[in-house]
């Protein structure tokens, strides 16, 4: 899972079993890695000299694989940002030994204890990341970003670029950062709330063991710079996504309002947490009032995250306007290349039309096929995720078997009752006859089995 670090290797073996049944790959064949590693010495013969421009990265400290470098400057009382993207699409072509593989893959799938890479690492960590230990291919779309934060695209190119710095979320100080970031970031903030979107980024979660031999799970605190940073891309595909739109092409990455029964249940989940959700307030007015720095609101982010109905990706449909509910705009991912396979097309496309020339008939051809492939792949990372968290919740609990938790009745369906524990991120299921979603109960941990990734909890009381 994305969110969830195993810093103590806590939960080595249920994650290797995790791989085993998820019948993830260990390494790429040997034929891709060859012909990955005659992609690297391509040399870059379509891009323009923009070394000059004081491109940076910010990412994760322990980041190879860096999609994304960035420069912002002013432009009378607009900002623009030059958000330079791994050109992925110089080294893999449509059809070759790194393509076909790519395309069985679809995505690049995390673990706690490491990810499973859509391309080698000879591209993905080296040639085509923008590392700031050599000069890089990259794809830099300009972004004008008015006053009240709308961004519109302003152009895009082939460029070769030399990241200036690899600064880290962790570590990096104000005076690192381009100057024009926090401005650039208040704008995104605008913008984003008068459209009403709910997105609320989660804080990586950390399993450790305590000092009174449990495990625990904490959330790391999230660094202004992270969030300032996620700005950068939210607005740069909202942009793209617009230019898609408008010239009747692209593939979108989509998503709809949860339905009532899904709101239900998140509001007792909040109560299990107790979060004040207003009655007359909205899932997305009462999500963007969370602090994810604070537990209980970030594992309200998480349960709403595992709850929503997913995104997906749908290929342009005259008539039809792409839609994401979270974001509230129509948007595409085009910042990622280096862990979607779906990204690259975008960033194809989306050149071609900046540029006045036609969408490539592969591309176009293969907006068509990638809803599946992509949506393959993200079922395949949805079940990774939910096996982690739910290795994570019977690692907390373990040797905890006897003990009485209070918890709230979040849903009932044909598998029983969903509980929400109300002192620990824990989600779980009991026979509970009777029983309403809303109800409050003790339960009784009766067992775990960390092998399965079970618990097994009993009603003891009815709380009033």
């Amino acid at each position: 899972m994305k969110a969830l670090a195993d810093p103590g290797s806590v939960l080595s073996d249920g994650l290797a079993r995790i791989r085993v049944e998820m019948q993830l790959p260990a390494s790429f064949p040997p034929e891709v890695i060859a012909a990955a590693e005659a992609a690297a010495k391509r040399a870059p013969s379509e891009h323009v000299d923009r070394t000059d421009q004081p491109f940076v990265t910010l990412d994760p400290a322990s980041s190879t694989d860096l999609d994304q470098a960035f420069a912002i400057e002013a432009s009378g009382n607009d900002l623009l940002l030059h958000y330079a993207i791994a050109d992925v699409g110089w080294f893999v072509r449509d059809g070759d030994l790194i393509d076909m593989e790519a395309w069985a893959r679809g995505t690049s799938q995390y673990l706690p204890d490491g990810k499973i890479s859509l391309y080698p690492a000879i591209l993905s960590e080296q040639a085509a990341s923008l590392l700031p230990d050599g000069l890089r291919p990259a794809v830099i779309f300009t972004v004008r970003l008015d006053p009240q934060g709308s961004a519109q695209l302003d152009g895009a190119e082939r460029a070769i670029i030399k990241s200036r710095a690899k600064l880290a979320y962790e570590t990096a100080r104000e005076a690192d950062l381009p100057p024009l970031l926090p401005e650039f970031a208040r704008r995104a903030c605008i913008a984003e709330d008068k459209r009403g979107a709910a997105r609320v980024d989660v804080p990586q979660q950390e399993v450790v063991r305590g000092a009174d031999g449990y495990f625990h799970l904490r959330f790391r605190p999230r660094a202004i710079a992270e969030d300032r940073n996620a700005m950068l891309s939210l607005s740069t595909n909202i942009a793209i996504g617009q230019v898609l739109l408008a010239h009747h092409t692209g593939l979108f990455r989509t998503m709809d309002a949860p339905d009532e029964r899904v709101v239900k249940r998140l509001r007792n989940t909040a109560r299990a947490y107790g979060l004040s959700w207003p009655a007359q307030a909205s899932l997305a007015q009462f999500q963007r009032t969370l602090d994810p720095n604070k537990p209980r609101e970030a594992a309200f982010g998480a349960a709403v995250h595992r709850a929503g109905n997913g995104a997906r990706y749908d290929s342009y449909q005259a008539g039809v306007i792409p839609w994401h509910v979270a974001v509230a705009a129509t948007y595409a991912h085009a910042t990622a290349p280096l862990r979607r396979l779906a990204d690259r097309y975008v960033v194809d496309a989306t050149l071609a039309i900046a540029n006045g020339r036609p969408v490539p008939d592969e591309t176009a051809a293969a907006f068509a096929r990638l809803s599946k492939i992509m949506a393959r792949a993200d079922a395949l990372g949805g079940r990774i995720d939910r096996a982690a968290i739910d290795l994570a919740e019977v690692a907390l609990l373990q040797g905890r078997e006897g003990e009485t938790f209070p918890a709230i009745i979040t849903d009932i369906d044909e598998r029983g009752a969903r509980i929400q524990l109300r002192a620990m991120p824990v989600v779980s299921r009991i026979d509970a006859p009777g029983k309403m979603p809303g109800d409050a109960v003790t339960v009784r941990l009766d067992a775990t089995d960390l092998a399965h990734r079970t618990s097994q909890f009993s009603v003891v009381h009815q709380d009033h």
